[in-house]
């Protein structure tokens, strides 16, 4: 289409700044075709996104690379279909892989502190690109005298599912990343989910949540920070949800003033 039958938006130099769908334009009284064949394209995408499925195998593979532990789990939602009409199926565990995990837990003598679970969720393309990255910035981080559990990969599984996981280890914290419903400029965000002392019938108001982790949104780094200082907060304080509020960037901006103060002055 000729730029001269579009009435260009006078926001339009805003669009360098973010990939929201603003200050599109109009062609007459609608919008121009780049505009409308970019939405079609963004919406399939994150249709693709909903309905594609994790390839478990080749996450697990990258995350052994890694020095974890892995197992498998699965929800009580059968298949993709019954995942997405029935939330509270995908909340559950199966209960062959319940019995399973409970009875690795019997093999270990020691306690567990942390259990990492990689969720499908509502886009796999979140957990297969941004989970093994997340997890590289995050190990450094925390506590080497932290115990983890194996990190179990889970299929068709929602927030909560988390929660039965780790109750099966006994852990005494758990960490869900899972992917996020897809957007029209972001159909592969990941979600963190923090829970401290989880158990069947925790409320979404006693987890802490990170979004929208990836390279174009937070950043691995940033996000592995702000994880690690809930954590450990967690464990210190003994609490997560709403009672446990991310100050991690209130320390950072402190241990940064901190840092300049402690310069020394040129002499004039």
């Amino acid at each position: 289409m000729s730029d001269d039958f579009v009435t260009r938006n006078d926001w339009q130099a805003l669009r360098a700044a973010t990939p929201a769908r603003l200050a599109l334009g109009r062609a007459g009284a609608g919008m121009p075709t780049d505009e409308v064949l970019h939405f079609g394209w963004a919406h399939a995408m994150a249709r693709d996104a909903i309905h594609a499925t994790l390839d478990a195998d080749a996450l697990a593979t990258q995350l052994r690379e890694q020095g974890w532990g892995v197992e498998y789990a699965h929800s009580q939602a059968a298949d993709r279909a019954t995942y997405l009409l029935r939330p509270d199926l995908g909340r559950q565990l199966d209960v062959n892989d319940a019995q399973r995990l409970r009875a690795l837990r019997g093999s270990v003598a020691e306690p567990v502190d942390v259990c990492f679970v990689i969720g499908d969720g509502l886009s796999s393309l979140a957990a297969e690109r941004h989970a093994v990255p997340l997890l590289a910035a995050l190990r450094p981080k925390l506590p080497a005298a932290i115990r983890f559990a194996p990190l179990v990969i889970a299929r068709q599984a929602r927030v909560a599912l988390a929660d039965e996981i780790a109750e099966a280890f006994e852990a005494r914290l758990v960490v869900m990343m899972i992917g996020e419903r897809p957007g029209l400029s972001s159909p592969d965000g990941l979600g963190i989910y923090m829970t401290y002392e989880p158990r069947r019938g925790r409320s979404d108001g006693e987890r802490n949540c990170i979004s929208n982790v990836r390279p174009t949104g937070l950043a691995y780094g940033d996000a592995a920070g702000r994880l690690a200082w809930l954590i450990r907060e967690a464990f210190r304080r003994r609490i997560s949800g709403v009672a446990l509020k991310d100050e991690s960037d209130v320390v950072a901006l402190g241990s940064a003033r901190t840092s300049v103060a402690a310069q020394p002055t040129r002499q004039a």
